[in-house]
């Protein structure tokens, strides 16, 4: 392979192939030599797409609004004091309950680590190229309240947070909410779920949760081949 001219970097930009460009410009000629032109094009796309690869999760990673962007399951230390199992939160690594449309509940005093365990398991599905995003609750809470006094603030509001693949919600129902924010969860856990998977990190058991949302009558209804009830029925 001979030097790129300037013309054709110029394509290979406009078409968006910046890391095919680099991949090309960065090649060793030593190690070309002896090389056929289609082993020559695989090592250079190989890299290529290693950069690509590794962008879209740095870009999805920083997308997430992590509160500790440097979180690793990996990096989870004394797992038995914490009372954590380590062959659940190796499952968990593999994002498979994301595949299933599963939740997931984190449940634990505060500074038992669940808001590290949140942002590592959403660090961990950017890594999958899973788009994910993390959020307090009482940062929801005020996300939602300018989203109301906008122009169909309320539909967009729903619809971003209905479409992101994973969704973290920390301090979850840390505060009781009111009747406006209660519609709202419980309309957003709707279109959630059978679609995409939430983490819940609080430090109240499932069976508490209606209480702190207030009375309101769960919808039932047929999902796939089991029987299903209100989505905060539904948590795995």
């Amino acid at each position: 392979m001979t030097r790129i001219d300037t013309e054709t970097k110029r394509k290979l930009r406009e078409m968006g192939a910046t890391a095919l460009l680099e991949s090309l410009e960065a090649r060793d000629e030593t190690l070309m030599l002896g090389l056929g032109f289609e082993d020559q094009v695989r090592l250079v796309v190989d890299e290529a797409h290693t950069s690509f690869t590794h962008a879209k999760v740095e870009g999805l990673i920083r997308r997430a609004g992590l509160r500790y962007p440097n979180a690793d399951l990996r990096r989870l230390d004394l797992l038995s004091e914490r009372g954590l199992d380590q062959g659940v939160i190796a499952q968990l690594g593999t994002c498979s309950f994301i595949d299933r449309q599963q939740n997931v509940v984190f449940q634990g005093f505060t500074g038992s680590g669940k808001s590290y365990l949140g942002c590592a398991l959403a660090k961990q599905a950017c890594q999958h190229r899973i788009r994910a995003h993390y959020i307090r609750m009482p940062d929801l809470a005020e996300a939602w309240a300018l989203a109301r006094e906008k122009p169909h603030g309320q539909r967009t509001f729903l619809k971003k947070y209905a479409a992101f693949t994973l969704l973290v919600i920390d301090e979850w129902l840390l505060d009781h909410p009111d009747e406006g924010m209660r519609s709202m969860l419980l309309e957003l856990l709707e279109r959630r779920y059978g679609n995409t998977s939430t983490v819940f990190c609080t430090q109240y058991a499932q069976k508490d949760w209606h209480q702190r949302l207030g009375s309101f009558s769960p919808r039932r209804r047929h999902h796939g081949p089991h029987r299903a009830q209100h989505p905060l029925d539904r948590d795995r």
